[in-house]
């Protein structure tokens, strides 16, 4: 029935342990959603298939999509997210509906203009599967990419399989919670800019809370297909870069606050080898480092301060796992940016996800003030996700 959840979660052995930080060292190979195939194959044979995929959707060493179409599964059509299907383009740039060279199969784009499936592009599917790599920051839109297809399924009574994946951020919990007047592409839900669960996780809880914009609340008829020998502290080096400006886990590591720069003057390094690696800017008065970003074709098409000489900060040789936003960095460089009012522009309250955080950085709040705000609503969080997660702290 559509007003009912049906969680069809299958539960494997997690590995035991944790410890305070994220650790590196793994005693059993960690085996994503999509590797286990023998849990969810069945569930697709004599099955017109619809896949949610892009380039990190691989199955040991071949694609999801061409292992699918070799196993004898009916794929009719790819859905594919922002920077494309093979993951080639850049940030915002606009992504056309395709046809695979590979298989032949249509590919429907769900970025620009049509970033939900529409009832047309869902006619005859019986099952859809959605298998990207998340990295656990509520502007990184594949989560967003998620909820709505969540909701053209629920609206359509397609069951849906998320083929679940690490959070290379999953030890993490921080930043403030989302405001509903801010709401975007860029932030639907009511979490912290860092939410601490996988993608799988975060679909039960958005179904499970009825986050979905839904009609008549229908809620997904959703199966999680979960990850083998892992916990939130398992350190999991992505084997496929997860977009064109997260190219290395140093990078992966230090988005969940330097992409709040994006909503200001400031360069983050895309045009360069270093995105989200460097901060920077011409005017900027604390420095270690210089740079000058370039257009980079499917990477960097017109980055921000194209050709200009930028000073500012690197954080190439800082590989330390954070445990919070650095606060501090960002109100560093706001203090010795030398631009006043002009270092933020209006993007930045859809990143923070509310309007308070610049007003405080602009104020000279420290770190402590500033997170001692978002604590009431990061405990009420923490609630509620702990009703949803597979995998241990």
């Amino acid at each position: 029935m559509k007003n009912i959840a049906i969680f069809c979660i299958i539960i494997l052995t997690l590995i035991n342990g944790c410890s305070s930080n994220a650790v590196k060292a793994q005693s059993d190979k960690t085996v994503v959603g999509a590797e286990q195939y023998n849990l969810y194959m069945d569930k697709l044979h004599d099955k017109n298939v619809a896949v949610v995929a892009n380039h990190t959707s691989m199955v040991n060493e071949k694609h999801l999509v061409d292992f699918l179409v070799e196993n004898g599964i009916s794929v009719s059509r790819i859905f594919c997210p922002e920077h494309g299907f093979r993951g080639k383009a850049g940030a915002g740039i606009v992504i056309n509906d395709d046809i695979d060279p590979v298989t032949n199969i249509p590919i429907i784009s769900l970025y620009g203009n049509h970033k939900k499936p529409t009832d047309s592009d869902l006619k005859d599917v019986d099952i859809v599967v959605f298998d990207l790599q998340d990295v656990g920051v509520r502007f990184y839109t594949y989560i967003s990419t998620m909820s709505y297809v969540m909701e053209a399924c629920a609206d359509n009574d397609i069951p849906v399989i998320v083929l679940d994946r690490p959070n290379p951020n999953a030890h993490l919990i921080d930043g403030p919670v989302l405001n509903p007047d801010y709401q975007s592409f860029v932030g639907l839900h009511p979490v912290p800019i860092v939410y601490g669960m996988t993608i799988g996780e975060y679909a039960m809880m958005a179904n499970g809370e009825k986050w979905l914009n839904t009609k008549d609340g229908n809620l997904c008829n959703l199966t999680v297909i979960p990850i083998a020998n892992y916990t939130h502290k398992t350190y999991y080096e992505l084997p496929v870069a997860p977009s064109p400006n997260l190219q290395t886990m140093n990078a992966i590591n230090h988005y969940p606050y330097l992409c709040l720069f994006e909503g200001t003057a400031m360069s983050v390094g895309r045009g360069t080898s270093l995105p989200f690696e460097l901060v920077g800017h011409p005017k900027l008065s604390v420095r270690d480092t210089s740079f000058t970003p370039v257009p980079i074709p499917n990477v960097a098409e017109n980055p921000k301060l194209s050709n200009q000489l930028c000073y500012g900060i690197s954080l190439e040789n800082d590989t330390t796992l954070i445990s919070e936003l650095d606060l501090q960095l960002i109100i560093d460089i706001y203090n010795n940016s030398n631009l006043g009012n002009d270092f933020f522009i209006s993007y930045f309250e859809k990143l923070a996800g509310n309007g308070e955080l610049r007003q405080q950085i602009m104020s000279g709040l420290t770190p402590d003030e500033i997170r001692e705000s978002w604590q009431p609503q990061l405990d009420e969080y923490k609630k509620i996700r702990s009703k949803y997660l597979l995998y241990k702290d």
